[in-house]
């Protein structure tokens, strides 16, 4: 990737984290509206556009083959199996934080 395209990335992701109220987080519609400032500045040239475009493909292909990625459905199915396995006892109950460590150790 090419450094210019890096350091529009760069920017755009110091953007999201770096808040002038640090705890405030930046919202969906703000993060969108972001995006688009940056890209208007590349949108003149069609060389930077491909480039771009490229590298959102990747993003988007990574994005994909990711399998920890849960669909809406899923997650929300594994809620309920969670909740029935806690209403029928199938859970693990922890004293104190050591023998919850060594549960975890354990795996």
């Amino acid at each position: 990737m090419d450094s210019l395209l890096q350091n529009l990335v760069f920017r755009s992701i110091c953007i999201i984290f770096a808040r002038k109220n640090k705890t405030e987080a930046m919202t969906a519609v703000e993060l969108n509206a972001q995006i688009w400032r940056d890209m208007g500045i590349l949108a003149d040239s069609e060389t930077m556009m491909k480039r771009v475009a490229k590298y959102l493909r990747k993003l988007v292909a990574e994005k994909q083959a990711d399998p920890t990625e849960l669909t809406r459905e899923e997650f929300f199915r594994r809620i309920d199996e969670s909740k029935e396995q806690y209403l029928h006892g199938e859970y693990t109950r922890f004293s104190d934080k050591k023998e919850m460590n060594e549960w975890l150790n354990s795996l």
